[in-house]
């Protein structure tokens, strides 16, 4: 719950952090059973024999006996314990994917263009809806000239300088049709 109050995620992405939690707490778990079972090693220089009478015997299903012994706690899997708690919160709606995409689209779309944004959502296993990809193609070229002139503002004087634009202009994810046209200077859509 405290990594989706701070932002929304994909379910890809919520398993990967979840997943390397539950690793952790059953390593963590492992290494407590392991400490305390019986057939542990005591540490270096200690005699359990001598510390176990030293104890005093607990008295019978009273109130400082120990649980009884019923064998090892079967542990659910990391994977299935993840997946379950996945499932939880989808059918709740505190995990939910047009969400994750409207909100990484709004994030994104001043910043980057139609191919970046799209190769983000992909690593996420999503992908726009067409309307979603329609609207942010015909703003495309707004963005693009936005974000131009945020960077450089004047058309570069020389070749060089246009390449070096455009370069930027395609780290950004934008196309290269309006790339050529925020570069040269096309007012035409």
């Amino acid at each position: 719950m405290q990594l989706l109050a701070q932002r929304e995620h994909s379910r890809t992405e919520l398993r990967r952090k979840l997943l390397r939690h539950a690793r952790e707490d059953e390593a963590r778990a492992k290494l407590a059973d392991i400490a305390a079972s019986p057939e542990s090693p005591s540490p270096a220089g200690h005699d359990t024999d001598s510390e176990a009478a030293a104890e005093p015997a607990p008295v019978a299903r009273g109130v400082g006996s120990p649980p009884p012994d019923n064998g090892p706690v079967a542990r659910v899997p990391p994977e299935a314990a993840v997946e379950a708690a996945l499932d939880w919160l989808e059918s709740r709606h505190y995990l939910d994917t047009t969400r994750f995409i409207e909100s990484r689209v709004h994030a994104r779309a001043s910043r980057y263009g139609n191919l970046r944004i799209r190769q983000e959502l992909a690593q996420h296993g999503l992908s726009l809806s067409r309307q979603e990809g329609d609207a942010l193609k015909a703003s495309e070229l707004d963005r693009a000239r936005e974000v131009w002139r945020r960077k450089f503002g004047e058309p570069a004087p020389d070749a060089a300088g246009r390449a070096r634009q455009m370069r930027f202009l395609a780290g950004r994810g934008f196309s290269p049709s309006v790339i050529r046209q925020v570069v040269q200077g096309d007012d035409d859509t």
